[in-house]
């Protein structure tokens, strides 16, 4: 074995390390032919799984790289994501305590007192980039502002894409441009780009993305056709007879929002949250809670029982009306476990991927396209998009072309804004369109939309990774710094040694 081992080379061919890719695409396809919208219910995970044995083999045949090296590389990819998954099961606590203490149910009621149905859409994505960008985190704005916009949206008549696409294109927004924003702070520290400054050279692309992205959803509400208002008065009714709906409760988001500004840490955050939301739906809501457990005798066991219940499990809501049921049904912690399956088996892929070599020679026989202004961001472009497919996570798809092709920017005269912009145009704000990517996975569950289903109406998301070939094609505002000789010779040592031979 260990001679069998010592003959292989040292990384894999290209057309080798495409081999695992197109198996995974094959057996995905197939997998959502056969299950449908049931894919992700397990078959999804188990072919991931598989893909990923299928992979250390290819690998073990083609460099001989051994199962403990692979396996590292899965638990290290699986431990890099124990951030994603911890925030995740909190969203969880939070959507149900938030729904079970009436905020949620309040924010939706009041919103349909005051939100125009035309207007509907655009002011769905300005709040969720407003939210969004003071929080920096598109997943907690998507989980707290993007759940009842749902229900505003929903009771409005408007289809749950149209919605999800409103609310997702607005967090992603101002998630991208946030100082606090992980991704953000992520794309500049991994291309040595001063933060303010990136954040100035990301306008150039994200500013005419999102005026489209506004101006297309002002002409959707203009053009859709809904029947909400049939449906207003039954929404309001219903929420008002089974809630105790008051103003008082939007004091719990705004101690959330004051945390937020606090640069208090999200997990933090959403802890203390749903804690707060427990105590008052347990204090406040004791009618609901009795009906949910019924416990009549004991108005505060019904009220901890019922407050949780919201944070760990389901809660179901009986409200009269059928459509706002499955709005206010949660599922908590317990509902996340699934969706946790899948980033785990996606990291298992990611890590063997890597470990095998296969993402690297992908990667790093890119650069051989990289002649021009426009192919060196295209290249970038294509590889961000490549690795949240295949290796599932953002901050993957965000640090492995900001680490690979840092030194070939710098070699060509590039400022390094301009690599961290194209990756923050590319790698995050497309990490949500994919079903099996963790921001995706994590999406579709909160807001309880298929990815696809929302996907065509992101269009922020779809615009940005255009918008950056768009600029890259006319060359506006390129910064250039040193020139290649003067800067080749300081910084070779920074080069991937796998890419020097690849190369």
């Amino acid at each position: 074995m260990q001679n069998l081992t010592n003959s292989k080379r040292s990384v894999p061919r290209l057309w080798v390390a495409l081999i695992p890719i197109l198996f995974l695409i094959i057996a995905l396809s197939t997998n959502i032919y056969i299950f449908g919208s049931d894919a992700g219910s397990g078959s999804t995970q188990i072919i991931l799984m598989i893909a990923s044995i299928f992979c250390f083999a290819v690998a073990f045949l083609e460099t001989g790289t051994s199962w403990d090296k692979t396996e590292k590389y899965m638990v290290k990819h699986i431990g890099d994501s124990t951030p994603a998954i911890i925030i995740l099961f909190l969203i969880g606590a939070l959507s149900g305590t938030w729904m079970l203490s009436g905020v949620v149910p309040s924010m939706i009621y009041y919103g349909l007192q005051i939100i125009n149905p035309t207007t509907f859409l655009l002011t769905a994505c300005v709040i969720s980039s407003i939210v969004s960008l003071s929080a920096g985190s598109s997943w907690a704005t998507v989980a707290t502002i993007g759940v009842a916009m749902m229900g505003v949206g929903k009771a409005l008549g408007y289809s749950e894409g149209w919605i999800a696409g409103a609310v997702i294109s607005g967090a992603y927004f101002g998630d991208k441009i946030s100082p606090l924003s992980e991704t953000t702070n992520l794309a500049a520290n991994c291309t040595q780009t001063p933060l303010f400054k990136h954040i100035k050279n990301m306008m150039i692309t994200t500013v005419p993305s999102y005026v489209i992205t506004l101006i297309l959803f002002i002409v959707a509400g203009l053009v859709i056709k809904t029947d909400g208002n049939v449906e207003l008065t039954t929404f309001t009714n219903s929420l008002a007879g089974t809630y105790n709906i008051s103003p008082w409760l939007l004091l719990i988001p705004a101690f959330t929002f004051i945390l937020i500004l606090k640069k208090v840490p999200t997990a933090l955050i959403m802890i203390i949250s749903s804690l707060v939301a427990a105590v008052v739906a347990a204090f406040y809501q004791t009618s609901l809670t009795e009906s949910i457990t019924g416990i009549t005798d004991n108005p505060l066991s019904a009220g901890l029982t019922a407050a949780f219940q919201s944070m760990y499990g389901s809660i179901s809501v009986e409200t009269g009306n059928p459509s706002l049921n499955d709005l206010v049904a949660t599922n908590g912690m317990a509902g996340m476990l699934n969706t946790t399956w899948l980033i785990i088996a996606s990291m298992m892929f990611g890590g063997a991927m890597e470990a095998g070599g296969m993402l690297q020679t992908i990667t790093g026989h890119m650069v051989k396209f990289m002649k021009n202004t426009f192919s060196t961001v295209g290249c970038t472009t294509f590889s961000c998009l490549f690795l949240n497919t295949t290796a599932s996570d953002q901050y993957i798809a965000i640090l492995l072309p900001g680490k690979m092709f840092s030194y070939f920017y710098k070699k060509n005269g590039y400022d390094s804004s301009l690599l961290s912009r194209t990756l923050e145009d590319s790698a995050t704000v497309t990490s949500v369109l994919i079903p099996w990517n963790t921001c995706g996975m994590a999406q579709s569950t909160v807001l309880s939309v298929p990815t696809l289903t929302y996907l065509p109406y992101c269009f922020f998301n779809l615009l940005s990774p255009v918008m950056t070939l768009l600029v890259a094609a006319i060359g506006y505002k390129i910064k250039t710094m040193v020139t290649s000789d003067d800067f080749e010779e300081e910084t070779d040592i920074d080069v991937e040694p796998q890419v020097h031979e690849i190369i």
